[in-house]
């Protein structure tokens, strides 16, 4: 079975710094294409970005050039480094992955718990 498993979110002032992991069990990660979405408070799920198995690497317009998304094949691991964070960045971050390409659709089969990220000051 497909089993994602999030962390690393937490409180974080404006213009801060938040590395989230994701670890990957029961399959091997190549199979996948994987992306993280999020939940913001009062909005529908939205694609932050997606890396798929051929290594392409897709972000959507409000995280470009600020968040920065990788894999790690040897540990089973999906990261998403957020820089200069923003008050609106504050959501429930999920790791996804679906064995067909969705690029930066919230559709994605498979979803971990999330984890929460809140920017303030």
């Amino acid at each position: 079975q497909v089993q994602l498993e999030e962390s690393g979110g937490g409180l974080v002032q404006p213009g801060g710094f938040l590395r989230l992991l994701c670890a990957a069990f029961e399959y091997t990660f190549s199979r996948y294409h994987m992306a993280w979405i999020r939940l913001c408070p009062g909005k529908a799920r939205e694609a932050v970005a997606a890396l798929d198995k051929y290594d392409r690497i897709t972000y959507a317009d409000f995280v470009k050039g600020r968040f920065t998304i990788s894999k790690d094949n040897a540990k089973n691991t999906l990261d998403l480094q957020m820089n200069s964070l923003k008050p609106e960045d504050t959501a429930m971050y999920y790791c996804a992955a679906d064995p067909n390409l969705q690029y930066l659709s919230p559709t994605y089969t498979y979803w971990g718990q999330g984890t929460q990220v809140t920017v303030s000051s």
